[in-house]
């Protein structure tokens, strides 16, 4: 680690108090960078590394999705995974107000509201992913079925290429 003390985030202190075991990875940054682009400047592959993206459903509900980095989220597999008639992305002005977070620096872990959370079935596929530690600069990493069961999450097939 980067530091000798790591100052912890929201996000990690609920891993903390559910007994989650996860690790941290920090990393320089002062300013938004997208994830494919962090991945590249840490050598990380973009299947394990995921984004946290927010929606808003036809009534007026909040919907968190996880998805691989390099994906698109498909808006009509991720309403009819929520029973939403549509969803639309969370304009980027309102992300702070909705999630505590910041663009970049935004977690499924920790948001202000327990929101319904769905989890792309691709991250199945692995021992581990990667999600934001809820700063910019900072990474968690996590088993998918530690992070489902802390988010009270569920699998879903929601990117645009998952239709396997």
């Amino acid at each position: 680690m980067a530091k000798d003390k790591e100052v912890k985030t929201n996000a990690m202190r609920i891993l903390d108090r559910s007994k989650i075991k996860y690790r941290v990875n920090t990393y320089e940054c002062d300013e938004f960078i997208d994830g494919v682009h962090i991945a590249d400047k840490l050598g990380q592959p973009y299947e394990i590394s995921f984004k946290t993206l927010v929606t808003v459903g036809k009534s007026g509900a909040y919907y968190v999705f996880v998805i691989p980095i390099a994906e698109e989220l498909d808006m009509k597999k991720a309403a009819k995974a929520v029973g939403e008639k549509s969803v639309e992305m969370l304009h980027v002005k309102d992300i702070n107000s909705v999630t505590g977070y910041i663009r970049g620096g935004c977690t499924p872990l920790g948001m202000k509201k327990q929101y319904v959370t769905v989890v792309d079935s691709s991250a199945q596929d692995f021992d581990e992913v990667i999600i934001s530690g809820g700063r910019i600069g900072s990474q968690i990493i996590l088993s998918p079925q530690d992070l489902a069961k802390v988010t009270r999450g569920k699998f879903e097939h929601i990117t645009v290429q998952s239709d396997n």
